[in-house]
């Protein structure tokens, strides 16, 4: 026995689609949003609108792009140069170690103002001729150096008690720029024989050099401690001989 279901007919329209009564609304696509612009701003700002291309004198004209004009050029003109900015001055540095080169000589007006970059470059030769002699001493260097710089620091200091007038780092400075002559010694070591008697003499006349050097240096910075030159000279000495002893053996 069967039973029938009253199923009511379906009804297409004629253009074949469904109605449109029964179809969602479409949404109409909006612009993005932007940031308002301000008419003061100097900076051109990017907008993603879809249109023509910005040009190139409009992009690059304004003030961010000026590094390619006689504009932007004259600003690089205007700057001090990197080593001046860096605080090294080369002729500065030749004038302080060629008042070295005459220890009878010495113009301490070159060296009130105290530098390390001579210094370095003093202490960059030394390591360099000691490499070629074989013998790697990069850190006893500098450590020897940072000593003596410090010992004489405290030496003098104490000699001219409160009157002193001489600070670390003219110490040092006046330190590595007398290692001019323990410089000229390590490149003379090259070339001269093991263990003879010719490189204890040079050795010795070498060591008076930078010694009367460093000498009148420390004297004449500090300004009337003439009365302790002879035991800044012996500070001075021991120093020196310490450098020189490193060279040799």
């Amino acid at each position: 026995m069967t039973r029938e279901f009253a199923v009511p007919p379906v009804v297409f329209p004629s253009g074949g689609n469904p109605a449109t009564g029964n179809l969602q609304q479409r949404r109409v696509p909006t612009a993005p949003f932007q940031p308002p612009r301000p008419s003061s701003s100097s900076i051109p700002f990017m907008s993603f609108d879809i249109g023509p291309a910005t040009s190139t004198s409009t992009l690059y004209g304004g003030p961010i792009g000026t590094g390619g004009g006689p504009s932007g050029s004259a600003n690089f003109d205007d700057e001090e140069p990197l080593l001046d900015e860096l605080g090294i001055h080369p002729e500065q540095i030749w004038k302080k170690t060629k008042s070295i080169l005459n220890p009878f000589r010495v113009n301490p007006a070159v060296h009130k103002d105290s530098d390390l970059s001579g210094p370095i470059i003093l202490y960059l030769s030394l390591c360099l001729f000691q490499l070629l002699a074989g013998k790697i001493q990069f850190g006893v260097i500098l450590g020897w150096i940072v000593v003596s710089s410090m010992f004489l620091y405290v030496v003098f200091n104490m000699l001219a008690g409160r009157n002193g007038k001489l600070n670390l780092h003219a110490c040092t400075s006046v330190v590595g720029y007398c290692m001019l002559p323990v410089v000229i010694l390590s490149a003379a070591m090259l070339f001269l024989p093991q263990a003879s008697v010719v490189r204890f003499v040079i050795a010795g006349v070498f060591v008076l050099w930078a010694t009367r050097a460093s000498t009148a240096l420390m004297v004449a910075l500090a300004e009337g401690e003439e009365e302790h030159r002879g035991l800044v000279a012996y500070a001075c000495f021991l120093i020196y001989t310490l450098f020189s002893l490193l060279v040799i053996f």
